[in-house]
């Protein structure tokens, strides 16, 4: 069995995501929604695939994502579940 392919192979853009393919997508999703990964990257003028359109919005992008380092708080809660639980 073979897994039918997420997108078209012609023409996609494969590597690291420029600036301003980061602006388009943001732009995008925040007139439009998250949601229809496979139509996105036409509607959003990008010439990537659908897939790693999601994957760079899930990952990097979104703007709820947390960055920087733990909190003393939960340095705390991570070392109290590490003594309980283990590794």
């Amino acid at each position: 069995m073979v897994r039918t392919p997420c997108c078209k192979e012609e023409g996609i853009k494969k590597g690291a995501w420029t600036p301003e393919e980061d602006q388009k997508l943001i732009a995008y999703l925040q007139l439009h929604g998250e949601g229809g990964w496979r139509t996105l990257p036409e509607k959003a003028g990008l010439k990537r695939c659908g897939k790693s359109c999601r994957l760079r919005w899930a990952n990097y992008l979104r703007p709820d994502i947390k960055r920087g380092e733990f909190t003393p708080e939960e340095d705390d809660a991570i070392i109290k579940l590490h003594a309980l639980m283990g590794n």
